[in-house]
């Protein structure tokens, strides 16, 4: 039961593609086989948004569109999706909605970025996440960079075209579609190519067990948002590309009264409002994670797997006191997260073995959580520091503390000096936090880099430390927040 093709809508019909070579991404695919040039080649790395395009899937019984970055999606993830791209919007003759209000705003200049905006625009418009503001239009345009007209004209279009009930012809056609991607879904596995070359995307969890145990040395690829990147700017020969994101059951996300249980492939986007249940902070880190592309895309496993010591997640989860669990071939195994990263880019991963689910525990009562996201920019940005803390209190004193930083050190890593020097600490008394302050200084020594000086992230997590107990002990962020911790909550729920 494997076939050797993909499989996806396009233009209200099915559409079969085989024989392309593993490494070829939906954009080349789109502007050198389709020839429709209307999507862009900006960035190539997933940052300036003049690729984005449009991928629906069938969601509660409705097909769901997101953005996503075509410059660093390879053609084979598109698998089962709806593909829709800037020249569809107006195949019938007239402009879009999204695209007249584009126009009546003046919302285009040179216009190279503007069919990557109106695509990002055109999942805003049915979202159905309405009535809108601008903050929330800010937030769907983060990943989609305009260098002439400005966003005051384009977040009016915005707010004009996506204010009412989407019924354009997606909308109308939205019943068929559904039947088609449903019936796309045959529940096979997909191996093209041959044995030293080939793009794969299991269906099971038995099959990618078997197939990465057959081929230890291909490149597992959840949502491409890093792998993306190794083959438009590094330009790594990889030929044999594993996608796992047709695996049944990697995508469950497992939510309890004490822990939420994540599975490899979930989103950045279909997590959010769990993390943000735990704690305002997750949700806020999750937010500012990248773009609505990225986070469309990019998965927990993969942001975990990756072993980027400048991750926002791993060090937030590893605070929680998250644990891994691991799969080779039938085996599979457990341990805490903080274990997993053993050096930079190096982790306690065995040959065959994949990421399957984090398991995090949810704050009991006296217990809590604090996150922050140091960057340059505070949207779309990799962090120069980032910072997690979790304290158990005992009335007014530090009974227990986790605390793990991100660029700090080659990797994702717990602060244990940090952690000892806070234990017994009394919140009535600041004048005995210098030197669970000072201990940052022993259990990190961070390198210069072009995001940060290695004196600056040493005095950023020292203040960190100083910022978590001022909030904690008196309650309130909001002299402290660029965006309080309640308004994260509402914003995520």
């Amino acid at each position: 039961m494997v076939r050797d093709t993909i499989r996806f809508w396009r233009n209200g019909q099915a559409v079969e593609v085989s024989g392309f070579h593993p490494r070829t991404t939906l954009l080349d695919y789109l502007r050198l086989q389709e020839r429709r040039v209307g999507t862009k080649e900006g960035c190539g790395e997933g940052d300036c948004g003049a690729c984005t395009v449009a991928l629906g899937r069938v969601r509660g019984g409705r097909v769901h569109y997101e953005p996503v970055n075509a410059c660093i999606l390879l053609l084979g993830q598109i698998d089962g999706a709806e593909l829709v791209t800037v020249e569809d919007l107006s195949a019938t003759g007239d402009l879009h909605p999204v695209q007249s209000a584009m126009v009546a705003h003046h919302g285009s200049q040179c216009g190279f970025c503007t069919p990557g905006i109106v695509m990002s625009l055109f999942t805003l418009y049915h979202d159905g996440e309405r009535p809108l503001n601008r903050q929330s239009v800010n937030d769907v345009l983060a990943g989609n960079l305009c260098r002439c007209t400005g966003y005051r004209p384009i977040v009016d279009a915005a707010l004009h075209a996506c204010s009412g009930q989407g019924d354009d012809v997606f909308s109308v056609h939205g019943e068929h579609t559904a039947q088609g991607l449903m019936g796309l879904a045959d529940g096979r596995d997909i191996f093209i190519g041959e044995e030293t070359r080939f793009f794969a995307a299991p269906a099971s969890e038995a099959s990618l067990g078997a197939l990465y145990a057959r081929h230890p040395d291909a490149t597992l690829v959840a949502g491409c948002t890093d792998v993306g990147l190794w083959i438009t700017k590094a330009m790594m020969e990889i030929e044999k590309v594993i996608w796992l994101g047709r695996v049944a059951g990697l995508d469950l996300i497992e939510d309890s009264s004490d822990r939420l249980g994540i599975g490899a492939t979930v989103t950045h986007v279909d997590v959010h409002s769990s993390l943000a249940r735990i704690d305002p902070d997750l949700g806020e880190i999750m937010r500012r994670f990248g773009s609505v592309q990225v986070r469309a895309s990019g998965t927990v496993g993969g942001s975990i797997a990756n072993g980027s010591p400048i991750g926002d997640l791993a060090p937030a989860l590893i605070a929680l006191g998250a644990e891994l669990e691991l799969r080779q071939g039938d085996t599979t195994r457990t341990l805490p997260l903080e274990d997993f990263f053993i050096a930079y880019r190096r982790q306690d991963r065995k040959p065959g073995e994949f990421v399957r689910r984090v398991t995090v525990p949810k704050l009991k009562p006296h217990e809590g959580f604090r996150a922050y996201k140091i960057s340059k920019r505070f949207d779309e940005d990799i962090s120069a520091v980032l910072g997690a803390f979790k304290v158990t209190l005992d009335g007014r004193r530090i009974a227990e503390a986790r605390v793990a930083f991100g660029g700090m050190a080659g990797t994702p890593k717990r602060a244990a000096e940090t952690e000892q020097a806070l234990i017994g600490l009394s919140l009535d008394e600041p004048s005995s936090w210098g030197e669970a302050m000072a201990a940052i200084a022993r259990d990190y020594q961070p390198l210069d880099d072009h995001r940060a000086s290695s004196a600056y992230r040493s005095t950023v997590a020292r203040n960190l430390v100083f910022k978590v107990l001022s909030e904690t002990s008196s309650g309130e962020t909001r002299a402290t927040r660029i965006v309080g911790r309640r308004d994260t909550l509402q914003a995520a729920e």
